[in-house]
C-alpha cells in the first residue's frame, strides 16, 4: 500500500525526512509511506487567509500523486484546507483529513471532546469543521494554545505544559472526556502520549489517526471492489 503524506508549509529537507519517519514507523507493514510537501506557500496555516492560499498546491499533487498510482494521500493540515476539491480530483486515490479522522475516532472514545487549536484565529473554522463531519453534538469546545506554530517545537517542554494546562480546564470546565490535537505540528511533536499519561484520558494524535483511517480505507475499498469484480454466478459458486 502506497500512502502520501501531503504537506502545504514548505519544510527542510531534514524535518521532512523526520515527519516521514515517525509514519513509517507509526505504518502497517506493508505501508509504505512518501512525503509530498508544496516548495511554495505559506510557512504555516493559522489562518482561513493561509489555507485557501495553500490550497491551489495541494491540488497539484493530489493529482500528480493520483496519476502516479498512490493508494491514498493525506492532507497535512488538521483543518482539512480544500478536501472537497481534491475528492472531485481524484477517482482512484482515497483523500483523507486528519482534521474529521480525529473527530471521529475521538467521537468513538468518549462523550465529548475538546479540540486543541493552535490560535483563537482558528475557533471559528474549527467549529465548522466539526460541524461539517457531522459531530456538532460530541464536542464540548474548542480552545486555542496560541502558540506560533512554527515556535512549538522550540520548547517541548513549555508546549507540553501549555496543552496540559489547557486540556485540564477542558476536563474540569467544560466535561471533556477526550482531547484532540488541531495541529499537525502539534501531532509531529510527540506530545499525545504523554498528556495522556498526565491527564488520563485519550488524547487523539491527529496525523496516527489519519493514517489509520487510510489504511483501513484503503483495504475496504480493495475488498468491495473485489466484490463488485466477481459475477453473481462467482459469488454463489464460492458460497458453496
Amino acid at each position: 500500500m502506497k500512502v502520501a503524506y501531503v504537506g502545504a508549509a514548505p519544510k527542510s529537507a531534514e524535518e521532512v525526512e523526520r515527519r516521514r519517519r515517525l509514519l513509517q514507523q507509526w505504518a502497517a507493514p506493508g505501508t509504505t509511506i512518501e512525503m509530498a510537501y508544496a516548495t511554495e506557500g505559506p510557512a504555516s496555516i493559522e489562518s482561513m487567509y493561509e489555507e485557501y492560499i495553500a490550497i491551489p498546491q495541494y491540488a497539484k499533487n493530489m493529482a500528480r500523486l493520483e496519476k502516479e498510482g498512490f493508494d491514498a494521500a493525506i492532507v497535512g493540515c488538521a483543518g482539512d484546507p480544500g478536501i472537497d476539491a481534491y475528492r472531485e480530483l481524484c477517482t482512484n486515490m482515497l483523500v483523507v483529513g486528519p482534521g474529521m479522522s480525529g473527530f471521529h475516532a475521538a467521537a468513538l472514545l468518549g462523550r465529548k471532546f475538546t479540540l486543541l487549536t493552535v490560535a483563537d484565529s482558528m475557533i471559528a473554522s474549527s467549529y465548522e469543521l466539526i460541524q461539517k463531519s457531522g459531530l456538532a453534538g460530541s464536542v464540548a469546545s474548542v480552545l486555542a494554545v496560541n502558540i506560533p506554530v512554527l515556535e512549538l517545537s522550540h520548547n517541548r517542554t513549555q508546549t507540553l505544559e501549555k496543552l496540559v494546562r489547557i486540556g485540564r480546564d477542558a476536563i474540569e470546565m467544560d466535561r471533556a472526556d477526550v482531547l484532540v490535537l488541531g495541529c499537525m505540528s502539534m501531532a509531529f511533536l510527540q506530545v499525545a502520549e504523554d498528556m495522556q499519561k498526565l491527564l488520563g484520558i485519550p488524547v487523539i494524535n491527529p496525523a496516527k489517526a489519519a493514517l489509520k483511517l487510510a489504511e483501513s480505507l484503503v483495504i475496504c475499498k480493495s475488498k468491495l471492489t473485489n466484490g463488485k469484480e466477481k459475477t453473481i454466478e462467482e459469488r454463489i459458486e464460492n458460497q458453496k
